[in-house]
């Protein structure tokens, strides 16, 4: 209550399945005379499904598990390119759905990756949220376009588009920076070049550059150091508020992508510690800048 944010209590996930052995993976397909898993065919392409263990569950929200492909050791950037699109419509069907009911305010898509931010299954997969209150993130992200006198992150990639320095990767539709006031090390924003609120109001070609732009930077983060890169994938847009999946809030908020990556070396890690988490202020070891230039170098590499 003394910062006013909202906390969950889903205490039936402390017992969720934990790095299981690698062939006992609950998302890998059920082989023939293989072990069941969550999903009972023998080979699939994308797969979605109720989360066993959900944070939020109807009347009260949602929780769903969507499984990138059948290959355990591939990764979202490996996928080929026509299976990232696919996900996409994935996401876009999925937001809708979940944001057409009356118990969903926010889709939230994300993903984690790597021990290091606390996957507890290392298949290729992401989950989706769907909250029955509009989170304190995407409440400050609206509140910013106020502040901003417009659309925030059209005002924020115009001034990184003007400034240049800390863009990483383009295409026609997207645009991938490390922001100005970047909080991780190699921390960036992929956003769409149009005023675009959800994954809805986006064109076919769009969302396939979407996936390109996803692709080219997760690649890139994987070639920086040479090793998997850890991150925390996060897809911000339009509240779907009174189960309208996002008319209720007219052109509020703005299709992007942020992604929060542990790695500040190959071998260190950002911890959250007293200013961060007591304070509510990121102090850094790196300038955004460099951090760019570096990420930029990776991405080009990896192509």
């Amino acid at each position: 209550e003394l910062r006013g944010e909202e906390v969950v209590y889903a205490i039936h996930r402390q017992d969720r399945t934990f790095l299981p052995a690698r062939d006992h993976c609950p998302l890998d397909p059920t082989r023939p005379g293989g072990a069941e898993t969550e999903i009972p065919f023998p080979a699939f392409e994308i797969a979605v499904f109720d989360n066993r263990f959900p944070a939020f569950q109807a009347p009260h929200g949602a929780a769903e598990v969507v499984v990138y492909t059948d290959d355990h050791d591939a990764s979202f950037g490996t996928l080929a390119p026509e299976r990232a699109e696919a996900l996409m419509w994935v996401w876009r069907h999925r937001y809708t759905e979940l944001g057409a009911r009356e118990d969903v305010d926010y889709v939230f898509i994300f993903e984690n990756r790597g021990v290091e931010v606390g996957v507890t299954l290392h298949h290729p997969h992401g989950q989706i949220y769907g909250y029955p209150f509009v989170p304190p993130v995407a409440q400050l992200e609206l509140a910013a376009d106020q502040r901003l006198g417009g659309c925030a992150p059209c005002v924020l990639l115009e001034r990184e588009l003007g400034d240049a320095q800390r863009v990483v990767y383009e295409n026609d539709s997207v645009v991938v920076y490390v922001p100005y006031a970047a909080r991780w090390a190699y921390e960036a924003h992929v956003v769409m070049r149009r005023h675009r609120p959800s994954l809805r109001d986006c064109e076919p070609d769009e969302l396939r550059l979407l996936a390109d732009a996803l692709q080219a930077l997760t690649r890139g983060y994987d070639a920086l150091f040479d090793r998997p890169f850890p991150y925390v994938m996060a897809v911000h847009q339009a509240p779907t508020v009174a189960g309208e999946a996002g008319e209720a809030a007219g052109e509020r908020g703005h299709l992007h992508v942020e992604f929060y990556p542990p790695l500040r070396t190959a071998e260190k890690l950002k911890y959250l510690a007293g200013s961060e988490q007591g304070g509510g202020t990121f102090i850094s070891d790196t300038l955004p800048e460099e951090s760019a230039a570096r990420l930029r170098e990776a991405i080009e590499r990896a192509a």
